[in-house]
């Protein structure tokens, strides 16, 4: 299957997902998936991703995970112990043709934003790969390998840069994800600084990156008091949270100006 570890998935929805848990319990979302090439039959698919869902919604986090995420700094011990009974609820999500298309699908996602947080990434991964697997088998990674080995070439040189992998949502494959972060890993030396997916930082001993995601800031726009004051609102229950931990905000959902009049020393 696709997806075999619950930590097959980038660290900011742990984060958010713990910010959610003790600030927004309540809170319900909506998600919808929209793919941006038209024409792209994902209609040819709907019938393996909808088993891939079926099995991403089995799985629940193992000890040797838990225990992973149990040693970050940032983690609390409730929030590990609310993952460990933790699963994705099948009801939450639907997957079907798109009316009025051939090709185009339509995936919705409704309910606690508690227990749907965690179906975005895994889903796209699912998504993509599902499409390569039908539409490109077999396909000669060589190419793939030229082009990451010139782009780190290209930088090589250049002192006090340090590049990340981010990758997990648009990946081509798991298994080439993988080949991709361990290629880094042993040719780039300290530049480079770690990945966003979880289960390849607990497999590979680096270190797991993100803070926040977008749907942070958007959510709170209907949580917060008023919307004038949501970017606010939003930096004042993370730093509620995290109390000065995982201080990197995002600068671009409102432009740079507002970010700059909400984004105080505190």
């Amino acid at each position: 299957m696709i997806i075999d570890s619950l930590l097959d998935t980038d660290l900011y929805k742990f984060t958010m997902m713990q910010c959610v848990l003790h600030q927004f319990p309540a809170a319900q979302a909506e998600y919808k998936f929209k793919c941006r090439n038209p024409g792209t039959d994902l209609q040819a698919v709907i019938g393996p991703i909808n088993e891939e869902i079926d099995h991403l919604c089995a799985l629940h986090f193992r000890k040797d995970e838990l225990d992973y995420l149990r040693s970050l700094r940032f983690m609390k011990s409730d929030f590990i112990d609310f993952l460990e009974l933790f699963h994705l609820k099948r009801s939450c999500i639907q997957v079907k043709k798109a009316e009025g298309s051939d090709t185009d699908i339509e995936i919705r996602i409704r309910g606690p934003w508690l227990h749907t947080i965690m179906f975005e990434i895994p889903v796209l991964a699912i998504v993509n790969e599902c499409y390569y697997r039908k539409f490109y088998p077999n396909q000669d990674l060589t190419e793939g390998r030229r082009r990451l080995k010139a782009k780190m070439e290209s930088i090589k040189d250049i002192q006090d840069i340090g590049i990340s992998e981010y990758g997990t949502r648009r990946r081509f494959s798991k298994a080439w994800q993988e080949e991709v972060i361990k290629t880094m890993q042993t040719t780039m030396g300290k530049q480079f600084t770690g990945t966003s997916n979880v289960y390849y930082a607990m497999q590979l001993g680096l270190t797991p990156l993100g803070t926040m995601a977008h749907e942070y800031l958007q959510a709170c726009q209907a949580l917060g008091p008023r919307l004038r004051d949501s970017q606010k609102y939003a930096f004042e229950m993370w730093a509620k949270e995290y109390r000065g931990d995982l201080g990197i905000a995002l600068s671009d959902v409102y432009g740079m100006k507002p970010f700059l009049l909400d984004f105080d020393m505190y």
